[in-house]
């Protein structure tokens, strides 16, 4: 048996061409048909292709597919996908459909152009039958090129084109492996995978969420997203023309704070100059980072907890790798031109002044400011209340170095930096970390310091730790250590 990871992309294209079993469409638009190609180069390829096709025009497009928004766009590959697999079942399916497993491979593609102004993206996907005569799946994939060269980024497109194709033949007994194989004869530094999703009667039992963490934890991309109600999406189709709200945390749980956070955030946001309820989508962020704070391998139930937790108060969940605030910003940047405001608490506007942590930068702590503090980007900071001295840590009193002072107040006077107003002063007691603990031992108190329908949903699932399996009756079974034997903790952790 040959590694599939080892094989060369002509070998997995001639593998398909030798399986009588598979017969389908091409139809690329965009950047040349550079996967049939590689078919036809492979040899045998009248096993395989049925058809190729490709309507670059406009008119032409819109006429076989119907009109879309954009002429690159997921629901351009849908049309495609349905025009063209509805043609390939209605020609064949009498001639061969008994013993054949019919696929439509599918892009539509914006390369690099002449002046090389634009970035080189598509969506590109296939849909495939595993068994003659049964409901097919999709496999759906969209990709940034970043060859600086026209040629280069097509022939990336035409391998990653082949490992779908294969994945989706010889791989969809686990849907990991089919993530990771798409960059076989690849690298990141040629082309990013920032979505990836199987649906079909063949993958009921996928979690397209955990192939979004997958996807950034495996480094196909720095940040994937999907939305509250769970379907992954592509980060510039659901940032186009919106404004952009994004509160960071491990949301383990989610508690009364964090949802205060977004609610004052929010109230000062939507009066930022274009900003309105309907043209702003709020996001929670989960980085990598927090997400492995417990243990170097990510816990899938525990990331789906918290999901589930985010999910059902109506937020946008975006997964990434930007440890750095200014990192984050810059990839928001290259999504939005339209505003972006952060909310974030007192300690972590404190890391964000950290000289430390730009020594790798040229430019040191200037130059990622000026990422971090672009025309349309405003920090929102929550306050925090200290239990003991009842002092109330904000802004206005926010303590830095003498060589730093000048540059916070250049932000504050500008408004890039504003305190968060209004805030709940009598919550500002709850620390998530210590609730979570309440939460596994089922202590009394728990369920005041979050969300009521976040505390259901923790009962219900029994989500982070929470032990159904010793509450019989609203009693808990074992004896639980006292409220006193909770952790202490030095300084307040992330919210």
């Amino acid at each position: 048996m040959i590694d599939e990871a080892l094989m060369g992309t002509r070998q997995k294209a001639l593998k398909i061409n030798l399986d009588k079993r598979i017969y389908g469409s091409f139809a690329e638009i965009g950047a040349g048909q550079e996967v049939a190609a590689i078919f036809f180069k492979a040899g045998g390829a009248s096993g395989t292709i049925a058809k190729t096709m490709s309507a670059y025009d406009m008119t032409f497009s819109n006429a076989i597919y119907g009109e879309a928004k954009r002429y690159v766009c997921q629901e351009r590959l849908l049309k495609m996908f349905q025009h063209e697999y509805d043609l390939l079942v209605e020609r064949l399916d009498k001639k061969r459909g008994e013993y054949t497993n019919f696929f439509v491979f599918a892009n539509t593609v914006e390369a690099l152009n002449y002046q090389r102004t634009n970035q080189g993206h598509g969506w590109i996907g296939v849909r495939f039958q595993l068994a003659p005569r049964t409901t097919p799946n999709d496999a759906v994939v969209h990709v940034k090129m970043h060859d600086n060269d026209p040629i280069l980024q097509q022939q990336a497109l035409g391998i990653i084109g082949v490992n779908l194709i294969y994945a989706c033949f010889y791989l969809h007994d686990d849907p990991e492996a089919m993530l990771k194989s798409l960059m076989d004869n690849l690298s990141r530094n040629r082309i990013e995978v920032d979505m990836f999703r199987l649906t079909g009667p063949n993958f009921k039992h996928v979690d397209n969420r955990l192939l979004s963490l997958q996807l950034v934890q495996h480094g196909l991309t720095e940040a994937a997203m999907f939305g509250p109600d769970g379907n992954v999406l592509q980060a510039s189709e659901a940032f186009y023309k919106k404004n952009v709200l994004v509160l960071r945390g491990r949301f383990r749980p989610l508690t009364h704070v964090n949802m205060d956070m977004l609610e004052k955030g929010y109230n000062m946001f939507i009066h930022e100059q274009g900003v309105t309820p309907e043209n702003t989508l709020r996001i929670a962020e989960l980085t990598l980072q927090d997400l492995k704070a417990a243990d170097p391998e990510i816990d899938e139930k525990d990331f789906l907890d918290r999901v589930d937790i985010l999910c059902s108060q109506g937020l946008t969940v975006l997964i990434s790798n930007y440890q750095r605030y200014h990192k984050l910003i810059g990839y928001l940047a290259t999504q939005t031109k339209q505003q972006i405001g952060v909310i974030l608490g007192i300690f972590n506007l404190k890391n964000i002044f950290d000289e430390s942590l730009y020594e790798q930068l040229s430019g040191g702590i200037l130059e990622a400011f000026s990422t971090l503090f672009k025309k349309n980007v405003r920090l929102y900071v929550y306050p925090f209340l200290d239990q003991q001295t009842k002092t109330l840590y904000t802004c206005e009193n926010f303590e830095l170095p003498e060589s730093l002072r000048y540059l916070f107040v250049h932000l504050i006077t500008n408004h890039r930096i504003r305190d968060i107003k209004n805030v709940n002063l009598s919550i500002l007691h709850i620390i998530s970390d210590r609730v979570l603990e309440m939460i596994k031992e089922a202590r009394p108190g728990w369920e005041e310091m979050v969300p009521e329908e976040v505390a259901r949903l923790i009962k219900e699932k029994c989500l982070f730790g929470y032990p159904c399996d010793k509450i019989k009756g609203g009693f808990f079974l074992d004896a639980p250590r006292p409220i006193d034997a909770l952790p202490e903790y030095d300084e307040p952790p992330l919210l």
